[in-house]
């Protein structure tokens, strides 16, 4: 595994990961197995298009 060079580059991903495990990860024990599926499907609809985004 490569290391982060500096405190900066830390803290710059960290901070980008947390925002991105927000919305993968939602609260599972709060909520049925059909909302949570309905949830990651949303998830990685949003993500779909924010990549499509980028690309453009």
């Amino acid at each position: 595994m490569g290391r982060f060079k500096s405190i900066r580059q830390t803290q710059r991903f960290l901070a980008a990961h947390d925002q991105i495990n927000t919305i993968f990860r939602p609260r599972r024990y709060r909520l049925s197995t059909v909302s949570y599926r309905h949830a990651r499907s949303d998830a990685f609809n949003l993500w779909h298009g924010y990549a499509l985004e980028m690309t453009a």
